[in-house]
């Protein structure tokens, strides 16, 4: 029996070890250093794209990766990266749910040394954040403008014509900035009354959406057309920041009997989702902006490798990103946009998606 018992022993001894080391996989006895990774939502595609690339480059430049996603919810995030803040992560790299309500855990975060980059979304109101790793935002809804000004001539044809506007949600700063790079472009066709806004609605707080959502997209643009188009306005162009939003408003425009090639009035987006893609290929959306979450997750890791080798850390702005409390080192890429006609070169040969996945 005293040798049953000492087997016993050391059977549960050598499972407890096991599970310390396992447990202990960001410890130093893995040799790897920890970083953790924290998304806002799995419900957008581009999301779970930034998450997948950023764990894959990670993992491949030798770190281990916590990637945790919030569900679009605050009290989770936070919670989510207290946890990161207490498994002793090296670098936090944040795609914040909402920009303004992370002061106090990133406090907690700079107490204990840990550096933390913004991920395409600025954190606002707080010197705890370190770097900001972005596409250039305002850049995305000048091209956008511009986009809506070519496939128009504005600057040639005599119109007038009828546009209506989307911003995207007030939480996240990113959105006054697409806003803003979109109307200064336009802005001087509305003021010359070449482009007219039929609703009258046109400052970002009255056309925002709040957490990107189509369905709220969906409704604002049923009211409009229910308000503005049923007794046969024609309806020119709609400015819409994103995706998601985009799919809402061809969502209305279906419901309301438009159709492709005749009465449906260009559309603009932003992400290259696969819904919207299709939709471009079938003429419900005339173009999306291309972020490759594939560069700017390779930035990020560029970033983070410098931090980790106490080394410059690459940045290409330090003037623009002001969080209230901060200006914000930044690395900003460069995006461009995808239509019907270089989708095919610019997302499929690239290998961002397969053929089929766009069929």
């Amino acid at each position: 029996m005293k040798t049953i018992r000492k087997i016993l022993v050391l059977v549960i001894a050598f499972a407890s070890l096991m599970s310390i080391l396992a447990l202990g996989g960001c410890s130093k006895d893995s040799g790897k250093k920890k970083i953790g990774v924290s998304m806002p939502t799995q419900s957008l595609q581009r999301w779970n794209q930034d998450g997948a690339y950023l764990k894959e480059k990670l993992e491949k430049a030798g770190y281990e990766v916590e990637l945790q996603y919030a569900n679009n919810d605050v009290t989770q995030q936070v919670s989510q990266i207290e946890n990161m803040i207490t498994s002793k992560c090296e670098v936090l790299i944040i795609a914040a749910v909402d920009g303004d309500s992370l002061v106090n855990v990133l406090a907690d975060a700079k107490e204990e040394g840990i550096p933390v980059i913004a991920y395409d979304r600025l954190i606002m109101k707080t010197d705890a954040v370190s770097y900001y790793a972005t596409f250039d935002n305002y850049m995305v809804g000048t091209i956008q403008g511009e986009f809506i000004e070519s496939a128009l001539d504005l600057k040639n044809a005599a119109g007038p014509f009828n546009i209506e506007v989307f911003a995207g949600s007030p939480d996240d700063n990113n959105a006054r900035f697409f806003y803003q790079g979109a109307y200064d472009v336009l802005s001087p066709y509305i003021d010359a009354g070449k482009l007219v806004v039929v609703s009258g609605q046109k400052d970002f707080e009255t056309c925002a959406i709040p957490a990107w959502e189509a369905e709220t997209a969906q409704n604002r643009m049923d009211d409009l057309l229910t308000a503005h188009y049923a007794t046969g306005t024609q309806l020119d162009v709609v400015l819409s920041p994103n995706d998601s939003i985009a799919i809402g408003i061809a969502n209305a425009l279906d419901n309301s009997d438009y159709t492709p090639g005749e009465d449906w009035p260009i559309i603009t987006g932003q992400d290259c989702d696969i819904p919207n893609m299709k939709n471009i290929i079938a003429g419900k959306q005339s173009m999306s902006i291309f972020k490759d979450t594939r560069t700017l997750a390779d930035q990020t890791v560029a970033m983070v490798n410098a931090i980790v080798d106490k080394k410059e850390v690459p940045v290409n702005d330090t003037e623009t990103y002001d969080n209230v409390i901060k200006v914000v080192p930044t690395f900003l890429c460069e995006p461009v946009f995808g239509d019907i006609n270089n989708y095919q070169e610019l997302l499929i040969d690239s290998g961002y998606y397969t053929e089929d996945q766009l069929k």
